[in-house]
Formats: C-alpha cells, sequence, structure tokens
C-alpha cells in the first residue's frame, strides 16, 4: 500500500498508547485499517519520564497497527499534551509598504513571523499559533482578509505554549521508534476535530477531554478557538483514590472503577456490596458501591469544579461569550456512569458526551467510535490533511543521549495487562442486577453533519528547517 494514501495518528496517553491507521474511502470518510493499543509504561500527567519503556510500547503499538493495516507504517502526526502545556492571548500587526495590492498569504506568514519573536519563559517553545480575527485598517472582526486591500494588518493569536524539553522528549521516543514525525499537534485540538461539528463550534461549545494523567479543555467560539486549558488530574487519580480508601491494589481499583463506578452516590443502595477476592488465599474484601461512588464522586467533583473555573475565567456568561452548544466530555474519563449529569449539576450547562464516529467507517468503526479513542481518530484525521499546522519547534539538545532502538517490537498490550477479577454483588433482592457494563454506549449522542476543521495557522521555513536537522541527526 502507498504510505501517502494512509494516515497515521499516534496518542501517547498516561494510560495507553495508541497508533491509528486509516485511508478515506469513496464517501469522504476514514476508513480504520488499523489500530495498536499497548500499555503506557513510561508517561506520566502527559509527560514522558522513561525514554526506554515509552519506545517500547510506541513499537508495540505501531506493529500492531501496522500488522492489522497490511502496510508499512512510515511517519505519524503525534498528539502532545501534559500539565507543561500553557496558552496566551496575543495582539500583533504589520504595516504594508503596498496597501494597493492584495493580503496574500505572505502577508500572513509575515504577521506570525512577528508572534514567534515573542520572549517565552526559559525553556518554553510555541506550540501552536491560532490567528482568531483580523483587523484590516480600520475594519474589525475579519476571519479571512487574504484578498482585502488595506495598509495596517493586525490580528490576534491564541498562542499555545510547551516545554522544549518535553516536546524533544517525545519526538526522540518517535524517532528512535523508527518513524518519522510528520506533525505535531495539541490534543484538545485533535479531540475537538474527531468529536465536534462545525456548528457547534461556531454556536460556543467547551471541549472537555478527560484522560489519564490531565483533563484537557479547549472552548470554541465562531468557528474560533477562544481558550484552553490543561488541568493536571485525570482518571488516574481517581483509581488512585479507589486504592487508598478501599485498601486494595490498582489492578483491581481500575477495574472496580471501569466495571462498577459512578460518579453519582445517590444511584446506589447501602446493601449493595462488591466482593473482591482476596490475594494470595486472603479473604475475600467487601466493598459497599455506595462508598465507591462517594471516593469517586469527591474526585470528579473536584476536577470539574478546576475545569468550570477555566470556563468561568473564558466569560462564559458574556453574552457574546455563550455556549450554546454547552459542553461536550470526551476521553476515557467520560465513560464513567453519570458524569455527564454530574457536570450538567455542578456548571448549569447542556452536556452530551463525544463520540468519534462522525468521520469514521468500516468494520472497525465500532471499535474505536468510543470517547477513548477521540484523540487517536483526531490525530489520523490530522495526518490525513497531510499538511500539520503545527507551530513546530523540535531540535535536538546538544547533551542528549541517544537510545538505540530494538528492532523487535516490545511492549505490553493493554488487553492483557490486567488480571481478571472475579466481583459478586451482593444484594438482599439476588434477582436486582446491579454490575454496570464497562462501557456506556447505550447513550446516543447526535452529531450534526459537517467536518469540522482546525484554524488555519502557517509556520516559518526555519522552523521547518530546524524540525528537517532535529530528524535527520537522530541517528
Amino acid at each position: 500500500m502507498n504510505k501517502e494514501s494512509i494516515a497515521v495518528g499516534l496518542d501517547i496517553g498516561t494510560t495507553k498508547i495508541v497508533a491509528m491507521v486509516g485511508k478515506r474511502n469513496e464517501y469522504g470518510k476514514l476508513e480504520i485499517l488499523g489500530i495498536g493499543n499497548a500499555k503506557s509504561l513510561g508517561v506520566k500527567r502527559g509527560v514522558v519520564n522513561n525514554i526506554t519503556q515509552t519506545i517500547q510500547s510506541i513499537q508495540y503499538a505501531v506493529a500492531q497497527a501496522s500488522a492489522e493495516a497490511g502496510c508499512k507504517i512510515n511517519d505519524v502526526v503525534l498528539g502532545i499534551a501534559g500539565q507543561h502545556i500553557r496558552s496566551i492571548h496575543h495582539q500583533e500587526y504589520i504595516t504594508r509598504d503596498k496597501p494597493d495590492i492584495v493580503i496574500s498569504e505572505l502577508d500572513i506568514d509575515k504577521l506570525i513571523a512577528q508572534v514567534q519573536k515573542l520572549n517565552m519563559l526559559p525553556g518554553e517553545e510555541i506550540i501552536h499559533v491560532l490567528p482568531q480575527e483580523f483587523k484590516v485598517d480600520e475594519e474589525g472582526g475579519i476571519k479571512e482578509p487574504i484578498g482585502m486591500y488595506g495598509r495596517r494588518l493586525e490580528a490576534s493569536f491564541h498562542v499555545v505554549v510547551g516545554q522544549s524539553a518535553s516536546i524533544r522528549n517525545a519526538g526522540r521516543c518517535v524517532k528512535d521508534s523508527g518513524l518519522e514525525l510528520s506533525g505535531l499537534t495539541l490534543e484538545p485540538l485533535a479531540s475537538a476535530d474527531a468529536v465536534l461539528s462545525h456548528e457547534e463550534k461556531e454556536a460556543g461549545v467547551a471541549l472537555i477531554d478527560i484522560g489519564g494523567g490531565t483533563t484537557d479543555l479547549a472552548i470554541f467560539k465562531d468557528g474560533i478557538i477562544r481558550h484552553t486549558a490543561v488541568i493536571p488530574f485525570g482518571g488516574n487519580v481517581i483509581t488512585e483514590d479507589i486504592k487508598e480508601g478501599c485498601s486494595i491494589i490498582e489492578k483491581q481499583a481500575e477495574q472496580l472503577k471501569i466495571r462498577f463506578g459512578s460518579a453519582w452516590p445517590g444511584e446506589n443502595k447501602d446493601n449493595e456490596i462488591v466482593s473482591i477476592p482476596g490475594l494470595r488465599g486472603q479473604e475475600a474484601k467487601e466493598i459497599s458501591l455506595k462508598n465507591l461512588s462517594k471516593i469517586i464522586h469527591a474526585r470528579v467533583v473536584e476536577i470539574i469544579d478546576m475545569v468550570f473555573s477555566e470556563i468561568k475565567a473564558y466569560g462564559y456568561d458574556n453574552p457574546r461569550k455563550k455556549l450554546i452548544a454547552g459542553i461536550v466530555l470526551t476521553g476515557g474519563g467520560s465513560e464513567l456512569k453519570h458524569i455527564k449529569q454530574l457536570v450538567e449539576y455542578i456548571t448549569g450547562i447542556d452536556t452530551r458526551i463525544g463520540y468519534p464516529n462522525e468521520h469514521i467507517s468500516g468494520e472497525s468503526a465500532k471499535l474505536v467510535s468510543r470517547p477513548l479513542f477521540a484523540t487517536a481518530v483526531g490525530l489520523m484525521m490530522e495526518s490525513d490533511i497531510n499538511n500539520s499546522r503545527s507551530r513546530i519547534y523540535v531540535q535536538e539538545h546538544p547533551g542528549s543521549v541517544k537510545i538505540q532502538a530494538k528492532t523487535e517490537p516490545i511492549g505490553t498490550p493493554v488487553e492483557n495487562n490486567s488480571v481478571p477479577l472475579k466481583m459478586n454483588t451482593i444484594t438482599d433482592k439476588p434477582q436486582q442486577k446491579t454490575e454496570q457494563p464497562e462501557n456506556n454506549q447505550d447513550e446516543q449522542t447526535d452529531v450534526e453533519q459537517g467536518t469540522s476543521a482546525y484554524i488555519e495557522n502557517r509556520f516559518l521555513g526555519k522552523f521547518i528547517k530546524k524540525f528537517k536537522d532535529f530528524i535527520d541527526k537522530a541517528e
């Protein structure tokens, strides 16, 4: 298969690493050709903290996806996230020497070049430069100034910044896994592309992507990205709370959360008990589902409150900033039972679960039509566009240590990493089944038609050159 005809997204998350391969079919949708899913062993809160283990997990996921797709994977679009990500708003302008000539892409690039001169904090680099609105002379509120006449070209920008070391580490893992890094994009933007419609972005919507290590927020209004934030808490802290609160091991806590967890404690009765087999012949431990829900509820409320504070900071109650389309939850954490109702209760804003099923098709579509895979689907869509609009600034650190990646992929698949637990629910009424399904797929959402697209931005030749130098010097 021609590598130019396939799209590959690589999601390096805190709990899992997903490689997804797709191809655009005759109906304009992406057909899933292969999926690779490996346990993420070297990432914490979205940041690589063990290069060797991350490379091994990437190799496993990519090899699995490549085998399913029946093609060799050469390059990927990588998602970047983590608590080191921050965003700033900036206004910049240029004065054109020849106002009688229409504004062109060269003028936009010159304007972005000015933004690139911003002084960042030590160790930070610009990841995205996202134009919001333009102003030509005295005419404001312009979304696309190309083709217009004017002397002064001004724009407001949403600039996403991250730690250069974290970006380089992620890039190093991709390169040492035997892959080319064809693009870099902020993960909330990828998730938004997968689960939001153009109409929702126009009306105003807040996307909350609840991952394993972090919770990402992206707010859109008038089709433009308005605000982004990263909350350094995700599903893993909920698992850790269950582990400590119930005095059980992490694998048991994770399965308890998935199978029986609920964000709404009022649902469970006092007599609903889960029995967990003891370790090495020890007696079974009985855990009240109501107490389990209380543990989960407390942490989820904390996360939602932090996200809601960011939404308030955006000023959603302003009529011009009103979120008509409400809140969309996605990511693995959004599969927690009753989290939608809890978000609506806390924020008072209409909420739905975002499934990445609008732009994909094929036999594997059902497998990835879960919020868990929203980021991977979005990254694959970005790869399909084959024109990454990320502002990439990845260069090799002079003192970096090269790691010889193994030729044979090794790693641990997510499916085989957990030990099955035998859990029986004990109630006064045995006929009443209290076990909850692992996934809340019965809840259907209405996704409006139309393909959403990222806000276009351009990057400078010198940054592309540095990026290419980084790739060429890797070996």
